[in-house]
């Protein structure tokens, strides 16, 4: 019913930059919020970078002034701009949508993308 894509992701030397996508489609009415999560293998899941209520933007402390979320509502589509990328960055990076499916109805948060794969190296 709705569907989350990320892209992006790649291969790049230690601080260089990427920039990731997130396009949300299907049965949306609106978008609440979105945010981005990142995990190693064998480490646990870590959020990255959400939308708060208010309207700003809480950051993982590691990815703090390096890295930027932002969000057209105009294409449902959320951005990850990753500058200065360090090797603990490596990860498979998911994005995650709060949205109602239609007007009046309840805001979910459990809507995920497959995710997308960066590794930097050193």
């Amino acid at each position: 019913q709705v569907q989350l894509v990320e892209s992006g992701g790649g291969l790049v030397q230690a601080g260089g930059s990427l920039r990731l996508s997130c396009v949300a489609s299907g049965s949306i009415f609106r978008i609440h919020a979105m945010g981005w999560f990142r995990q190693a293998p064998g480490k646990q899941r870590e959020l990255v970078a959400v939308e708060n209520s208010g309207g700003s933007t809480n950051y993982l402390d590691s990815v703090k002034g390096r890295f930027t979320m932002t969000r057209d509502n105009a294409k449902n589509t959320a951005y990850l701009q990753m500058n200065s990328l360090k090797p603990e960055d490596t990860a498979v990076y998911h994005c995650n949508a709060g949205l109602q499916t239609q007007r009046g109805g309840v805001i979910k948060y459990d809507y995920w993308g497959q995710g997308t794969q960066v590794t930097v190296s050193s």
